[in-house]
């Protein structure tokens, strides 16, 4: 079964089984082997400046590791090999423009990087930073996401 199918299914059953469903969103783990080792790249968010992975919603029929790929370009200027299969999922409520909180599943495809642009279309509204994943685990705020981060850094190739 695709990911995309599998989305499309838990969603259902979500719509039928629960009140309020969690919303997908994708999220791509940038990553890099350097001389000193992994590093990832976070970037912070437009609201207000906190050091978070490129995420967003998939648009309508769009493969999710495809849709974090593209959230990784538009958000941080990055691009490259993007794993099929996810590394992990968090949770965290989403506060939307009308103020209202909705329950968000975030799937994270790690991104090896080869190209990282000098220009992008989101980079007078974010900041970038490579860091270690150690390090990444204490600037990011969500406890879930830290866990993945440094699971995913003690062991990059067995997710990419």
């Amino acid at each position: 079964m695709s990911v995309l199918t599998n989305y499309n299914l838990v969603e259902r059953v979500r719509r039928l089984f629960g009140k309020a469903p969690c919303r997908i969103q994708v999220a791509a783990l940038p990553w890099r082997t350097t001389e000193a080792g992994v590093e990832v790249m976070l970037i912070t968010s437009r609201d207000t400046g906190r050091w978070v992975l490129p995420k967003g919603w998939p648009e309508s029929a769009e493969d999710l590791a495809d849709a974090a790929a593209r959230e990784a370009g538009e958000e941080a200027g990055l691009s490259g090999a993007v794993a099929r299969r996810e590394a992990g999922r968090y949770y965290y409520a989403k506060v939307l423009s009308s103020g209202e909180e909705v329950p968000c599943e975030v799937l994270v495809f790690p991104l090896e990087v080869d190209r990282v642009a000098d220009k992008w279309k989101e980079r007078r509204q974010r900041k970038r930073k490579w860091v270690k994943p150690e390090e990444a685990a204490r600037m990011i705020n969500e406890p879930d996401l830290c866990r993945l981060i440094a699971a995913f850094g003690a062991r990059p190739r067995a997710y990419a």
